[in-house]
């Protein structure tokens, strides 16, 4: 359980924001969660929405930023970790959440 913080920039410069979660896979989960809250967005008329890990990427790959801070407790600092890890853990906790089903 590593206190995580990812940075987000969708767009121009006013659209960064951050959020805070107590673990890396939060932090993935949180990832998750933001593409869903677009989804529903931009199709306001679906009453369900599916996706795959694909679209996932693809929307992740379009953010003008995406990092993540994850803290390390040996040094007491945040190391800093960019789109293709943040893809690459979220791939390994959706194949361990499809596991478990």
């Amino acid at each position: 359980m590593s206190h995580s913080i990812l940075l987000i920039q969708t767009g121009k410069a006013d659209t960064r924001t951050y959020s805070d979660f107590e673990s890396v896979n939060d932090a993935m989960e949180g990832v998750c969660h933001i593409y869903e809250q677009h989804l529903k967005r931009t199709n306001p008329d679906m009453p369900s929405i599916t996706y795959d890990i694909s679209q996932l990427f693809d929307f992740i790959d379009q953010l003008a930023d995406l990092s993540c801070l994850v803290f390390q407790r040996n040094t007491n600092t945040y190391a800093p970790y960019g789109k293709e890890w943040v893809k690459e853990k979220i791939y390994i906790l959706l194949r361990r959440v499809a596991n478990k089903t």
